[in-house]
């Protein structure tokens, strides 16, 4: 199993009491030890612990709009790319309507160029609707935002592979976009006759059963779905029938979910760090504290590092090789993050 890790931003109460002038201190920190941890003995037995790190594709906070911190994904690409070395760099997920598709094929490509061909591309069709309505882009039905999906990963595909796009879409027109540098990267079975080309993963994140998987049955490197094991193994079966329909092989999908993880070495130590993340949502959004709460303790990661390894165990077994987590203190406690490290990424990685 591989795994990523969430880098705070701000979108989820996760700087908050953080000076602004140190939040990108922080941030870079945290990728910076993502780069660099190892799990395993010294030497030749080591291996990385992380695999990617992750940011969200959002301005506003969550549970509701504050005025704390949310910095921009693409911005802390281009920064974690210059800022590190080995690890890869996703968005889970970047809005379609929030950048016209031609110039986020460019953005992305000049971070692969950066980041010496490390960048992936997360991408779904947005649900925020205060945000989406705040910036000025309206809120379109869930059939429009996800005919802009689609078109939007045409385009993207094309600037990638042959170094420029045209399309008369209904959500998008474009005519001749130029894309050079190409990214640095070379997927295969993604070129002129399934051979390979220039190109960056795409992560289609979303478990619309209709139309998202059968996008992502189309065009996906990546998948982003349910967390559960009931609901991993059912949307699994959905995607496996969309690529079945369409003649790809499903297992040319990695398919993978994100967890709020929460640890301790025992069951106490799990409550306390439930009962600190209450106590820090109700700095700032009292009102969503117990509600937040409610959410965290009913995710699939919470418990101590036998529990945890267990249920990824079970998760595995059902197809999800590539776990992306989060864990809400981490600008403040890497001490859950090093328990993670140290109990629960080697007992899945070999």
């Amino acid at each position: 199993m591989r795994f990523g890790l969430f880098i705070p931003q701000g979108w989820r109460q996760d700087l908050v009491g953080i000076d602004p002038s140190a939040q990108w201190e922080t941030m870079r920190s945290l990728a910076q030890h993502a780069d660099t941890a190892t799990t395993g003995a010294p030497g030749s037995d080591a291996r990385h612990a992380w695999e990617s790190v992750w940011v969200y594709d959002h301005f506003h906070t969550v549970p509701e709009p504050t005025g704390e911190a949310t910095h921009e994904a693409w911005t802390l690409m281009a920064a974690f790319a210059a800022s590190t070395e080995r690890v890869r760099l996703g968005q889970m997920c970047t809005c379609m309507a929030y950048r016209n598709p031609a110039y986020l094929a460019k953005v992305a490509a000049t971070v692969d160029i950066v980041s010496g061909g490390r960048t992936e591309m997360g991408i779904g069709a947005g649900w925020y609707e205060h945000e989406w309505r705040a910036y000025g882009y309206g809120f379109p039905g869930a059939g429009a935002r996800l005919g802009a999906l689609d078109e939007g990963v045409q385009v993207m595909e094309q600037m990638w592979r042959t170094g420029s796009a045209t399309l008369d879409g209904t959500y998008f027109q474009v005519d001749g976009a130029l894309c050079h540098p190409q990214p640095l990267q070379v997927l295969d079975g993604v070129g002129a006759g399934g051979g390979s080309a220039p190109s960056i993963p795409l992560w289609i994140a979303g478990g619309g059963e209709k139309k998202t998987l059968r996008i992502a049955a189309q065009h996906a490197q990546y998948t982003n779905f349910d967390g559960s094991l009931e609901g991993f193994a059912h949307k699994s079966d959905v995607l496996r029938g969309h690529c079945e329909s369409i003649g790809r092989p499903f297992e040319d999908i990695t398919r993978s979910a994100n967890y709020n993880v929460v640890i301790g070495e025992t069951e106490a130590d799990v409550e306390d760090r439930l009962r600190w993340i209450g106590e820090h949502y109700a700095k700032t959004v009292p009102a969503k504290v117990e509600q937040t709460v409610r959410d965290f303790r009913s995710g699939p990661l919470v418990g101590t590092p036998e529990q945890v390894v267990e249920t990824l165990q079970k998760l595995e077994g059902a197809g999800m090789t590539y776990a992306i987590t989060y864990f809400a203190e981490a600008a403040y406690d890497r001490s859950g993050i090093d328990l993670f490290e140290r109990e629960v990424v080697p007992a899945l990685q070999g």
